[in-house]
């Protein structure tokens, strides 16, 4: 009988011990919940010149007059070539990258949606909302939402800087948390995007922000290292781009 309870209490400790939490500083936390990636935009500037290079290696320039969506991913582009003024239409399956510039207009809403938020000042960069630098996309094959058929679309890479391993996509129809405000005040809390389009290895999924846990071992669980630092019981989802920037950082070094 003792020897039945010492096993017991031993299970006891073992399964406290593996559940067991790491506990980060204020000043970690603060790190974490940094956003590192780039501003999504979903409309491309008309007024400032496009350049699409296709899968034969050849690279057109001119003015992105229209594009076709689904679920707001590009699988259609019309482009004004800047010397010949021919209007050209290239579908996704033709495209290998594009570079683009957003609207003022959707910049200009981006830095009001940057000021009506309290929360933003503490986790993200103005800059990376008004930047004039081109938006690059990506020809990725993917089922939108997980549930469609696969299909290629132009989608925008919004971690160029730390995408070797995992690269992270815009959902241009993602929700965001909610939050609240009191007679006009800024927003408190809320803002957090709740989904992105995550490729890891050969395999695009649509990553929502339910499903984080339960696919927490596919994107991290290759680096023993950093899921020792950074188990899923102790972070959250709003680190989601510090966690994609640290793994990278320790699995290349």
């Amino acid at each position: 009988m003792k020897l039945k309870t010492l096993l017991l209490t031993l299970c006891m400790a073992g399964t406290a011990t593996f559940a067991q939490k790491v506990k980060y500083s204020k000043e970690d936390i603060k790190k974490m919940e940094t956003y590192l990636f780039n501003e999504g935009f979903n409309t491309p500037s008309p007024k400032k010149t496009s350049t699409v290079v296709l899968k034969d290696g050849s690279s057109h320039k001119g003015f992105c007059g229209k594009i076709e969506t689904k679920k707001g991913q590009i699988y259609e582009v019309s482009l004004k070539d800047s010397i010949t003024k021919k209007n050209e239409v290239f579908n996704a399956e033709q495209i290998n990258e594009m570079y683009v510039y957003p609207t003022n207009a959707e910049k200009i809403a981006k830095v009001g949606k940057y000021m009506g938020n309290i929360r933003n000042f503490g986790t993200k960069k103005l800059t990376k909302n008004t930047a004039g630098g081109r938006i690059h996309f990506v020809n990725q094959t993917v089922s939108l939402k997980n549930k469609k058929d696969d299909k290629e679309f132009l989608m925008q890479l919004i971690n160029p800087e730390f995408s070797d391993i995992i690269s992270v996509y815009h959902d241009p129809r993602a929700k965001e948390t909610g939050g609240f405000s009191m007679m006009g005040s800024p927003q408190l809390g809320g803002g957090v995007i709740k989904s992105y389009y995550v490729k890891k290895g050969d395999k695009v999924m649509w990553l929502h922000k339910d499903d984080f846990e339960d696919n927490y071992d596919f994107l991290f669980g290759d680096n023993a290292e950093f899921m020792k630092k950074y188990p899923k019981n102790s972070v959250e989802w709003d680190y989601l781009s510090f966690l994609i920037n640290e793994y990278t950082a320790m699995s290349n070094g």
